[in-house]
């Protein structure tokens, strides 16, 4: 959590791009796989979460041949499926991962409902903006089998929301 403009969706989309390529630098101290992975990765929005996580992670979303050009390089880039009904959307990616084989990450959104994040498992879940507390829940839910994680990126506009309050200590 952090106020606004400060660089957290590139901070967030800058550790989903090492995990999904496996390219980690040598000062990276965090989690690290060694095998591709199966994230997803979303916002408030299908609109959002293409203007900003797809932006960052994937390139300028209204110019294909930058594509490549954002934190997840060209090199690396793999088979890109469009949603429907949204123009300039991802629906899904895969990426190379230095390991071989490729990892996938899905592109997804807080309207969906929770019951477009159930069924997956997955390695990580990237949570760009402050999502509403079933969306969270099942998103943490995609990650149990494979002992993965989450990871959230917002600036707390609702206040002390249910999802804000789990993490600050009352006590304190």
């Amino acid at each position: 959590m952090a106020g606004n403009q400060l660089g957290k969706t590139f901070c967030g989309a800058a550790e989903a791009a090492m995990h999904l390529t496996g390219r980690y630098p040598d000062w990276w101290q965090g989690r690290r796989w060694n095998r591709p992975v199966r994230a997803w990765a979303g916002s408030v929005t299908s609109e959002v979460t293409r203007d900003s996580v797809q932006r960052n992670l994937i390139g300028n979303p209204r110019n294909r041949e930058e594509w490549g050009e954002a934190l997840i390089p060209h090199d690396a880039l793999g088979r890109v499926t469009m949603r429907a009904g949204v123009p300039d959307a991802i629906d899904g990616a895969l990426v190379e991962h230095e390991s071989g084989g490729q990892s996938s990450v899905g592109f997804k959104s807080y309207d969906q409902g929770r019951a477009k994040w159930q069924g997956e498992t997955l390695d990580f879940v990237w949570l760009d903006e402050e999502p509403p507390m079933d969306v969270y829940m099942e998103a943490l839910t995609r990650t149990n089998a494979t002992g993965g994680m989450l990871y959230m990126t917002f600036t707390p506009l609702l206040g002390m929301s249910d999802v804000v309050h789990m993490f600050l200590d009352e006590e304190a």
